[in-house]
């Protein structure tokens, strides 16, 4: 039935950029709090609750996904001082709870519980660090999903908190002194009453925290007020002896390294200072430092740099024919985490780059974890895939073995499923890998159902991971693919900045390209195909969906960047110029206009089923850009197909979202393509 939307207002906003006319009717919509934005918010969000709830299996599914959601969760272990540290959730809870234990067989000790912090869940722990002795544990909190955190101190034996309170941090940890007298965290400054969600961001300062003194005797430790851009990382090295400096600017894979020596009191001194790579400082053994690092090796290598002489380094473990994605000094050995074609590969080196072993993974899949200190003999790492919901391992340095600390027991058989990794052609001939995850009865056709995902920016892989909500779809009988797409770090420094900028097209190219590979190999066809993605994700489903509306039978953009002339006014938005490029560049002006999916919408044109979903309060993605998205959309579309947008209130971006919030939107997005694909599907 055709659905009548809210009225939107259209208003003679824009402006002209690089001598080009720019429309831009919705922008009163940018002010979140106004009393026509948050009447359009009531409107759309009854639209889509009602349509929702027409859906019949839409109960169903929910009560599905919390069946298979209430299994217990651990998050992988760390030691200090022979005190293990890990989080676990019994099953449902809507946050994740802290706990040690003296031992790995002793009986845990509750130490955190988030949950007791808010009736609805929506305080979540967005960060902890505990101290080098294990008595003192440092915690971050985010409530309604914001990025803002404020950083707490835990006594460990009493279970109470100290009268340290630290505010407005973002994008940033703690690091302890080996005393722990105190520790280095990094904050901007308190920003004006009503502009927290919505200002842009600089300016970020270096800070030292005394235990036991008001935050307004921090000591600033390292600031650069000629350089509003540039954020700093503060990490004290293991042996206490140097303060790193890790100096980003914004999401550019290039990053400066300064330090301090803290023994001496010295001053901070410029290390790496050209921007002409990522370094990732791994350790030391004295004034040897040790840099993960693309510099001149594109799939990136270990190498070693004397402070004392710092135009000359060497290699300590080479550049491979694989991805280099992470190392760990555990031990006195670097572990080091490759990816072969998106899954991971664990190698085991010597400090001088020999070659001990491989770590002997289950499957296809991804391992994360692996950290400790140096005289640490063990170690402990979380492996996943699409049918495995994440084992915990214990694994023995100097044995090599890998033992089950925990592994969870959930209502499904991971024996009735199976992935593939195929390979496809994009549009210039480019190889893209693609995973295809299906129960084993599930026999592909034009009939069956896909749900596309893919993100493609930002140096982030897509590996291997599993989804409660993928594995309902799947047990409904549909498909999940996860494409690899260019402008990820898949493949290495060349592989991501072939997707980024000018090139940010090759992306959109990627997915449509496997769109239509799935479609000629007869996984599936138009009127059964749905894509999806989120943040960058967003923004890929809602190019592709503008480039081509003919392709795909349903798309759901989530928390999108969607509006490419303004993205970077916005919070933190500024920081993905280094991505996509700037509107106040003339060339990248033009390529942003051309695809950016705000600006392609065409009156007239049918467009497929759209659940555009974003939150209130996302200060990561300005939720304006799905709200100006969704009213454009919808004046568009010509088709009686739904265009709908999901405003999820006391919400973020996504990270710590309580279960219950997940849950919910997990079923809205699956009801939504039974009755957009016109799937019969009985639960």
């Amino acid at each position: 039935m055709p659905i009548t939307y809210p009225q939107t207002q259209q208003k003679d906003e824009g402006e002209t950029l690089h001598g080009v006319q720019v429309p831009d009717p919705y922008r009163w919509l940018e002010d979140l709090d106004s009393a026509p934005t948050r009447q359009w918010i009531d409107a759309q969000h009854q639209l889509t609750a009602d349509h929702l709830k027409k859906v019949p299996q839409r109960t169903a599914i929910q009560k599905r996904i919390e069946t298979l959601w209430n299994y217990e969760k651990f998050g992988i272990p760390f030691n200090r001082d022979n005190r293990l540290f890990f989080s676990r959730n019994d099953g449902l809870q809507n946050q994740n709870v802290i706990y040690h234990m003296p031992t790995p067989d002793a009986e845990p000790i509750e130490l955190l519980d988030p949950n007791t912090l808010s009736k609805d869940g929506t305080i979540a722990l967005s960060g902890h660090a505990a101290n080098k002795q294990g008595t003192l544990f440092a915690y971050g909190l985010s409530e309604a999903g914001s990025d803002w955190q404020t950083w707490k101190v835990r006594n460990v034996d009493t279970g109470k908190d100290l009268e340290d309170h630290i505010q407005w941090v973002k994008f940033s940890g703690i690091s302890w002194t080996p005393d722990s007298t105190g520790f280095y965290y990094s904050r901007f400054d308190e920003p004006q009453e009503g502009a927290e969600f919505k200002d842009a961001l600089y300016y970020q300062k270096l800070y030292y925290h005394k235990l036991g003194t008001p935050q307004n005797e921090d000591v600033l430790i390292y600031e650069r007020p000629d350089q509003k851009e540039w954020g700093f990382a503060g990490h004290v090295t293991e042996d206490g002896r140097y303060l790193i400096i890790t100096v980003w600017q914004g999401t550019h894979r290039e990053n400066g390294v300064f330090f301090k020596d803290l023994q001496n009191d010295g001053k901070v001194i410029e290390l790496l200072n050209s921007f002409d790579a990522g370094y990732h400082f791994v350790g030391n053994d004295d004034t040897q430092f040790y840099f993960e690092t693309d510099k001149d090796a594109p799939l990136s290598r270990l190498i070693a740099i004397d402070i004392n002489h710092p135009d000359a380094y060497k290699d300590i473990i080479p550049e491979s024919s694989e991805t280099l994605e992470s190392i760990s000094l555990v031990g006195d050995t670097f572990i080091v985490n490759y990816l072969k074609d998106a899954f991971s590969q664990t190698k085991l080196f010597k400090t001088d780059g020999t070659h001990i072993r491989d770590v002997d993974l289950p499957s296809i899949g991804t391992a994360t974890g692996f950290s400790g200190h140096r005289t640490d003999s063990e170690t402990f790492y979380a492996f996943t895939s699409f049918v495995n919901p994440g084992t915990i391992y214990h694994y023995d340095l100097n044995t090599g073995t890998s033992t089950v600390f925990k592994h969870p027991q959930i209502d499904f058989d991971p024996e009735d499923y199976i992935t593939e990794q195929v390979f496809y052609n994009s549009i210039d001939g480019t190889r893209i890998p693609l995973f295809i995850t299906r129960k084993k009865d599930v026999t592909p056709n034009p009939d069956t159902p896909v749900y596309l995902y893919g993100y493609g920016g930002f140096n982030i892989s897509l590996k291997p991971s599993f989804s409660i909500g993928n594995l309902v779809w799947m047990e409904m009988g549909g498909i999940f693919a996860s494409a690899c797409l260019r402008g990820g770090g898949e493949y290495g420094k060349n592989w991501h900045e072939a997707g980024c900028k000018l090139n940010k097209q090759n992306v959109f190219d990627d997915f449509i390209s496997a769109a239509e590979w799935l479609i000629q190999n007869q996984y599936t066809s138009t009127p059964k195909l749905a894509i999806g993605g989120g943040s960058n994700g967003g923004l890929l489903v809602g190019a592709c969906m503008t480039q081509r509306p003919d392709l795909f039978g349903a798309c759901l953009p989530a928390v999108g960047v969607l509006d490419m002339l303004r993205f970077h006014k916005f919070t933190i938005g500024w920081a993905w110029t280094s991505d996509y490029g700037s509107p106040d560049n003339e060339d990248e002006f033009k390529a942003l206009l051309a695809y950016s999916p705000y600006h392609n919408l065409k009156e007239g044109t049918a467009y497929p089923p759209t659940l555009v979903t974003t939150a209130d309060h996302d200060d990561r993605v300005f939720p304006a850009h799905s709200f100006k998205f969704a009213a454009a959309l919808q004046h568009a579309q010509t088709d009686e197909a739904p265009t709908l947008i999901r405003i999820e209130t006391r919400a973020g971006h996504g990270a710590g979202k309580p279960t219950s919030k997940a849950i919910e939107e997990i079923a809205d997005r699956w009801a939504f393509l039974i009755q957009s694909l016109n799937l019969d599907i009985t639960l």
